[in-house]
């Protein structure tokens, strides 16, 4: 076992609590800071939405949970597990492969208290500035603060040695952008705030996607909306009914919206909605990193980082475990975090910042020689065809 340090993680959902372990098992001082009350992160339920339901007010009160309430997984359980802590079926919980939300949050609480992790974990702490103090000393102020009353909250300032961001990214909603959007009089949202089909009963209601979010909504809210259509970018994508469906069609994507609730689509349909669905994704967002523009979010791409974890100029005493998708969700995460744990207690090495630096900078040429969008950066799927 190496040296030992003060290390915060920055969230208590599946990447933070992977990192915990992990920094503890090399003999770390880890304080985990969680803005919820229990762990679990994306995968603790909320009935709550936000008070802007497209989620582009910053002024708005963030929730951070993107679940609706039937959403069951899109990967078996055998694929959600750890490497030697597997997701197994247990007596009493839901027996699917594919089980609902409420069984992945049993999981992540049963690795918390079989690894010991709920002590080193604050709970109801929200992180909202993290900033390096000294860098000979890679010393980092972590500030957090708790409620004390509906309007009273009081804030601490520690000093971590090293950081660990685990906060997830599905919290920031991306917005379809189209022309007229903000004159269009109906209602819009992002999926990040759907819960329930109930208020869509008799509406014609337009979903933007072609992700597993859009098609779980409107496989939902079908059987009580009046209509659905369904708006998707791409050549490919031509005016069609959907099978399955008496009252779904769908569409190219929008092109333009109306004063008067008209939408016209790129292939010419023309249809007068009441909702529009913005099923288009999220945003990396990390409001309490002060980085002085070290690290920075440029279209989706958090960067630069050497194999998507530790950004050069802050290596080790800075690095992010979970940022990747389409990939083997929990086994990624794990070896991130066993990575980071071994480098900050000194058993691995890293490259030279000089050598890290070329790395990241070489991926992002390769990126942009086969013509791949920069938000795809961190899509594995990808990266597997750079490497």
């Amino acid at each position: 076992m190496g040296q030992c340090y003060k290390v915060s993680v920055i969230g208590g959902g599946t990447a933070g609590l992977v990192a915990a372990r992990e920094l503890q098992r090399e003999g770390h001082h880890v304080t985990v800071f969680e803005k919820a009350n229990r762990v679990g992160g994306t995968w603790l339920y909320d009935p709550r939405v936000e008070t802007d339901p497209l989620g582009i007010d910053p002024n708005r009160e963030i929730v951070h949970s993107s679940l609706y309430k039937s959403l069951r997984v899109n990967l078996p359980r055998q694929v959600m597990g750890f490497l030697h802590y597997p997701f197994v079926k247990k007596d009493g919980g839901d027996p699917r492969h594919f089980p609902g939300h409420e069984e992945v949050l049993r999981f992540l609480e049963d690795f918390a208290r079989d690894f010991g992790l709920m002590d080193l974990i604050r709970f109801e702490h929200e992180v909202v500035r993290v900033e390096l103090v000294d860098e000979v000393s890679h010393e980092w102020v972590v500030e957090s603060r708790t409620r004390t009353t509906e309007s009273k909250w009081e804030s601490k300032e520690e000093i971590f040695e090293a950081v660990v961001i685990c906060n997830g990214k599905s919290t920031e909603p991306r917005i379809a952008e189209f022309s007229g959007r903000d004159i269009w009089p109906g209602l819009q949202m992002h999926s990040h705030n759907y819960r329930t089909p109930q208020q869509f009963e008799n509406k014609t209601v337009v979903l933007i996607g072609n992700g597993p979010s859009a098609a779980d909504i409107l496989r939902e809210i079908a059987p009580l909306a009046k209509q659905v259509h369904q708006a998707v970018r791409g050549p490919n994508f031509k005016f069609k009914k959907l099978e399955k469906h008496d009252n779904a069609w769908q569409h190219s994507m929008i092109e333009c919206a109306h004063k008067d609730g008209k939408l016209v689509f790129q292939d010419g349909s023309i249809v007068y909605a009441d909702v529009i669905i913005h099923c288009t994704g999220y945003k990396y967002h990390f409001p309490f990193l002060k980085s002085n523009g070290i690290v920075t979010v440029d279209d989706n791409r958090v960067g630069p980082l050497y194999k998507h974890v530790f950004p050069p100029c802050l290596a080790p005493w800075l690095s992010f475990v979970g940022l990747n998708y389409k990939a083997v969700p929990a086994i990624t995460i794990e070896l991130q975090a066993k990575w980071v744990a071994k480098v900050v207690s000194g058993e691995l090495e890293l490259p030279t910042q000089a050598a890290m630096t070329y790395s990241v900078e070489e991926f992002y040429r390769e990126i942009e020689k086969k013509g791949w969008p920069k938000h795809h950066t961190h899509n594995l799927l990808y990266n597997e065809v750079v490497a």
